[in-house]
C-alpha cells in the first residue's frame, strides 16, 4: 500500500483544525495539508451550532471568568485575557471577510448584546464590584450597569416581566457582543480550503493508528468507514483538534508531554424555544451565576441564537455525567483513557470533587418541569409546552497532575505540544472555539518556531491579525484601532 506523504495532517474537522489549516495556508500556500474527520461531514461534534454555546466568549457576561476572591473583591485577569483572545479571532475573521474567503459575515456572526443578570443583595453587590473593575479597563470601557426597572425593561423584557417588584436585581450590558455560529463558520473555511491546491479532506475516516517513525515523521493510519479502505499517511506535523477525541489520540502518540493527562467528560442539554412570538421578544445573551458545585460550562444563560440562519432561544446548559468523550463516541471512552500515569490524578480529582459529582447526578434526574422551573428564574412567564429539550455536545474537562502529586480539574483550554514541535493537541472546553485564532497562533509559534520568526511569516501573520506580537490588554490605542475595524467589517457596530 502506497503511503500518502503530507506536510500537515489535521485530525478532526472542527473549528480548531479549520482555523489552523486556514492560517497555515495563508502563511505558506505550498504546504500539503490533509484533514481527516471521523464523521461524514465537518463541524458536527463540539463545533456544531446546536452543540456549542456559540456565545463568542469575550468575558463580557460570563460571571465565572471573574470569580469573587476570599476578601470579597473580584478577580478580572481571566476576563481580560479571554477578551483579548476573542479580539484576535475577530481580527482573523475580518481578514477572511475582506479577502472574500468568507462572504456575508451575518452567515456566521451577528450582533447580540452580552448581558449579566443577578438578583439578591449578594448578587447585586458582586455585579456592581465586577462592573467597577472591568469598566475601568479599556477592553470593557463600554460596559453599562443598571438597577433601574425602566432600563431592565428595555434591555431584557422577557426577564423582568412579571418579576417580583420587591426583588433587588441588577444587570450589565455590552452592546457590541455577538452570537457566533461556529458550525457555519467552520464549514465555510473548509469549503475554501478544498478549493485550494495541496489540500485533501478525508471524511468518514477515523484515525486507527498514530506513531512516530525513526526519521521524526508521523505515521497516521485512517480507515474509511463506508468503503473499508485503509489509507496510510505520513506527515512532518500532526495536529489533534478532535474535541473530546483529542485526549485518546494524544495518549496514542506516546509523547512525554501527554503523560499524566486525564479527562472528565460532561454532557449537556438545552431547553429550546423556536416560537416566533417568544423569540422576537429577546435579543441578547443573558448570563447569571452558576449554582454551588456546578462546573463552569453550566453557568445558566438565556441566549438568542442564530443557527444555520434560523433564530431560536436556548436556556441552559443542563449538565450530566457521561462516560463518552464525543457525542457520537463510545460509553467505554472514559475507561479506555485510564493509564498508569494518570490513574492517581483521576482518582484524586474524583475524591476531591464530590460537590461536582453530586451536582451532575442531580442534573441527570431532573424532569422537564424541574428544568423549566430553573428557566423561570430568568423568564418568569415561561410555559413548559413552549420549550423542548435538545442534547448539546460533549465536553471533556482536563485532569492533570498537580504539584503535590495528586490531580487537578482544569476548566479551560490547553495546548499540549511535543518538545520537537512535530505534534500538538488541544484539550479542554470553554472558552474553546471563541479563542480558536489565539490558540492556533500558539500552536504555530510552538511547532513552527523558526518559520514564524522569518520576515515572510511574521508579515503574513500581521496581515491576518494586525495586533500580532502586541498586547491588547496593555495597549489601549491598538485595541481601539483593531476594534473599530472588526466591528465595522463584521457588522457588529
Amino acid at each position: 500500500m502506497a503511503v500518502r506523504q503530507a506536510d500537515v495532517v489535521l485530525v478532526g474537522g472542527g473549528v480548531m483544525s479549520a482555523t489552523l489549516g486556514m492560517m497555515l495556508r495563508q502563511l505558506d500556500p505550498s504546504l500539503d495539508i490533509v484533514m481527516v474527520e471521523r464523521l461524514d461531514h465537518v463541524a458536527h461534534e463540539s463545533t456544531d451550532g446546536w452543540n456549542n454555546a456559540g456565545t463568542g466568549h469575550a468575558g463580557y457576561c460570563e460571571l465565572n471568568y471573574t470569580p469573587e476572591t476570599e476578601d470579597g473583591d473580584v478577580a478580572i485577569e481571566r476576563a481580560l485575557k479571554i477578551n483579548a483572545s476573542f479580539e484576535v479571532s475577530l481580527q482573523f475573521w475580518s481578514h477572511m471577510v475582506e479577502q472574500g474567503i468568507l462572504s456575508d459575515p451575518k452567515s456566521f456572526i451577528n450582533r447580540t448584546p452580552h448581558q449579566s443578570f443577578v438578583w439578591g443583595e449578594d448578587g447585586v453587590k458582586f455585579l456592581k464590584r465586577r462592573y467597577e473593575k472591568l469598566s475601568a479597563h479599556h477592553l470593557f470601557r463600554e460596559m453599562e450597569y443598571t438597577e433601574s426597572p425602566r432600563d431592565l425593561e428595555e434591555w431584557m423584557p422577557l426577564i423582568v416581566n412579571n418579576r417580583d417588584p420587591m426583588q433587588r436585581v441588577a444587570a450589565t450590558r455590552i452592546r457590541h457582543g455577538s452570537d457566533v455560529d461556529f458550525g457555519s463558520l467552520t464549514r465555510s473555511m473548509v469549503k475554501f480550503l478544498e478549493s485550494t491546491p495541496n489540500f485533501e479532506l478525508m471524511l468518514s475516516s477515523p484515525v486507527h493508528y498514530l506513531a512516530k517513525r525513526d526519521n521524526g515523521r508521523w505515521k497516521v493510519r485512517v480507515k474509511n468507514q463506508k468503503t473499508g479502505e485503509l489509507t496510510k499517511l505520513e506527515a512532518g506535523f500532526v495536529f489533534l483538534g478532535a474535541g473530546g477525541g483529542a485526549l485518546p489520540m494524544l495518549q496514542k502518540s506516546n509523547i512525554d508531554e501527554s503523560k499524566g493527562y486525564g479527562g472528565f467528560p460532561v454532557s449537556g442539554q438545552w431547553l429550546v424555544c423556536q416560537k416566533p412570538e417568544i423569540v422576537e421578544q429577546h435579543h441578547s445573551k443573558v448570563y447569571g451565576k452558576a449554582p454551588i458545585g456546578a462546573p463552569p460550562m453550566s453557568v445558566p444563560h438565556l441566549d438568542t441564537r442564530i443557527i444555520n440562519g434560523e433564530p431560536a432561544l436556548l436556556f441552559g446548559p443542563f449538565a450530566g455525567f457521561t462516560t463518552r468523550f464525543l457525542k457520537q463516541g463510545s460509553v467505554f471512552d472514559l475507561f479506555g483513557s485510564v493509564r498508569s500515569t494518570n490513574l492517581f490524578p483521576m482518582l484524586s480529582v474524583s475524591r476531591t470533587n464530590m460537590d461536582l459529582t453530586r451536582y451532575l447526578i442531580g442534573e441527570v434526574f431532573q424532569s422537564h418541569s424541574d428544568r423549566v422551573a430553573s428557566l423561570r428564574n430568568y423568564f418568569p412567564d415561561a410555559r413548559e409546552e413552549d420549550w423542548r429539550l435538545q442534547d448539546a455536545g460533549q465536553r471533556v474537562q482536563i485532569i492533570k497532575k498537580s504539584p503535590d502529586g495528586g490531580g487537578k480539574l482544569e476548566f479551560g483550554t490547553e495546548i499540549v505540544a511535543a518538545k520537537d514541535g512535530t505534534l500538538a493537541a488541544l484539550l479542554g472546553a470553554s472558552p474553546g472555539a471563541s479563542t480558536a485564532a489565539h490558540a492556533m497562533i500558539d500552536v504555530i509559534e510552538r511547532c513552527f518556531p523558526e518559520r514564524i520568526k522569518t520576515p515572510e511569516w511574521k508579515e503574513r501573520m500581521k496581515v491576518m491579525v494586525p495586533s500580532y506580537g502586541q498586547s491588547l490588554v496593555d495597549d489601549e490605542q491598538l485595541l481601539n484601532k483593531v476594534r473599530e475595524r472588526t466591528l465595522s467589517t463584521l457588522k457588529l457596530g
